[in-house]
């Protein structure tokens, strides 16, 4: 993020939507834009964007957008939604940028590959056996195969032949059987008002079964992950013992396997059971998912919240902590996965925080799936582990000290080189000395920016003579992962300063949202 001028706030912004005055410069009228049209508008005072068809007139957003204008300006008077995806698909731009709207953009006519060019994958499918599955998958190729090249009926061909589902039905239970084939990364599970939604993430893909149900189903569901054969099962109690003809009504996206970039984020009302303080401007938030929810955030993964701020839809990324930070590691920490723990900072002009600082414990706020594109495995092949936060930038290393002191045993160091301004704003200050502490292969270093005459420890910012100071392999040859987290201009300069010190891009994973 960029400094903004004064009067440049989200809520300043908010206020110039609700003024009536003409943001898109068009009086109110919705235009069809076509690519030469789109190319015209290019500058930092006559700036559109397409972003998922749309057109928006972006140049009265630049002053306010918190990236600067020079993010905005890469996708002048282009298609920006692959560029979009990338840094922020999370924000909701319908809603920030409503008034912005220009219109859509002009529809290309695509030619249909001539239909000899068919004739052969559809003799080939006959050969296929009968079965339901396989039925299923034939009438959907058989129906786009005309208007679809040889390149993207192979895909089809191959999502359904490798992602299916079936179900079956006792007196009491209904179980949706989802087979993947391959080792799932992620399984997402929600219930709600008769409407199930799953979905099975495989790398950087999706399966999404998604059907409004036949029969209401009771709110606690159970999901059974066998990892060796790639399959996934979803149980569900009837209300009622009666036999369903069918399993319900598919939905839009049901039987879908897409890229989780072009799924779009689906939320679940959380209630906030607690609240409490770790720093004087810090509060730990304890929200409680529902029953009819399975989610679990894995290590190095945000959510998003959503709150509705003067009328708009207002998102932002947060990554889940643990309740404390574990002092025996000697075996992997047990969660109840049914509550998510968010660490955050409370800003006095923030819109955003002020509205979670007045929430009261009962009540309720939107949680999103988890996203980000962390592994594990990056962990699992290090030798030494250093871990660079700024404030709240502390919170991914929270379950990745975790994991890594739990479960990865050819680490031979791990150090947490912690930047604050002052002592009172250090984190879980006293459980990262005692974790320090119990186990040798754990280090922690704070380093302030504005400390008082009395601190005794070290003193500054982030630099390259610092990182130099702090950051080394403890063998000439071993692996070596960096992680860094915290404001945009740190985690720049950071990642920067590591690469004039040898680093390369693979040693490093830097945390953005």
């Amino acid at each position: 993020q960029v400094p903004l001028k004064p009067g440049r706030s989200l809520m300043d912004w908010i206020r110039l939507t609700k003024s009536g005055k003409d943001l898109t410069g068009l009086k109110g009228r919705l235009v069809e834009v076509t690519e030469d049209e789109l190319a015209k508008h290019n500058k930092k005072e006559d700036c559109w964007i397409c972003i998922r068809g749309f057109v928006y007139n972006v140049t009265p957003y630049m002053e306010y957008h918190p990236g600067g204008e020079d993010e905005l300006m890469k996708a002048a008077g282009t298609d920006g939604t692959d560029l979009f995806d990338q840094v922020h698909r999370w924000v909701n731009y319908e809603s920030m940028l409503k008034e912005c709207l220009v219109g859509r953009m002009a529809v290309k006519p695509i030619a249909a590959p001539k239909e000899m060019k068919a004739v052969a994958y559809i003799v080939f499918l006959q050969q296929i056996p009968e079965d339901e599955t396989i039925l299923c998958m034939k009438t959907f190729i058989t129906k786009y195969i005309m208007v679809c090249s040889k390149k993207v009926y192979i895909f089809f061909f191959t999502v359904f032949l490798f992602y299916s589902y079936d179900w079956f039905q006792t007196d009491s239970l209904i179980t949706i059987v989802v087979y993947t084939k391959q080792k799932a990364k992620l399984v997402i599970v929600d219930c709600q008002d008769k409407r199930l939604r799953g979905e099975i993430v495989i790398d950087d893909h999706s399966y999404l079964v998604e059907v409004d149900l036949y029969h209401a189903v009771q709110e606690d569901l159970a999901v059974n992950i066998t990892e060796k054969v790639g399959k996934v099962e979803i149980i569900l109690k009837k209300k009622e013992n009666i036999h369903w003809k069918i399993l319900g009504q598919p939905l839009e996206n049901h039987n879908t396997f897409i890229k989780r970039t072009d799924r779009g984020l689906f939320y679940r009302k959380c209630k906030l059971v607690s609240k409490t303080e770790v720093t004087h401007d810090t509060k730990l938030f304890c929200l409680m998912l529902p029953k009819s929810t399975h989610l679990h955030v894995p290590t190095g993964q945000h959510v998003y919240l959503k709150q509705i701020i003067a009328g708009t839809e207002v998102v932002k990324p947060y990554t889940p902590v643990l309740p404390s930070l574990p002092l025996d590691f000697k075996e992997p920490s047990c969660h109840d996965g049914a509550h998510i723990y968010l660490m955050i900072k409370i800003y006095s002009c923030g819109p955003f925080t002020q509205a979670l600082e007045h929430l009261q414990v009962g009540d309720y706020i939107s949680v999103s799936n988890p996203e980000g594109n962390f592994k594990k495995s990056q962990v699992q092949t290090s030798e030494d582990l250093f871990l660079l936060a700024a404030g709240t930038g502390f919170t991914p290393m929270v379950k990745l000290l975790d994991f890594a002191l739990t479960e990865v045993s050819c680490l031979r160091t791990v150090k947490l080189i912690f930047f604050n301004k002052t002592e009172d704003d250090i984190l879980w200050r006293n459980q990262l000395e005692q974790l320090a502490l119990k186990d040798k292969r754990f280090e922690v270093k704070f380093i302030l920016s504005q400390p008082t005459k009395d601190w005794v420890g070290k003193e500054g910012k982030i630099s390259s003579s610092l990182l130099s100071e702090f950051v080394k392999r403890s063998r000439k040859d071993s692996k070596v992962l960096i992680c860094i987290c915290g404001p945009t201009p740190f985690t720049e300069q950071g990642v920067q300063y590591l690469k004039d010190l040898g680093y390369s891009q693979e040693e490093i994973h830097a945390f953005t949202a």
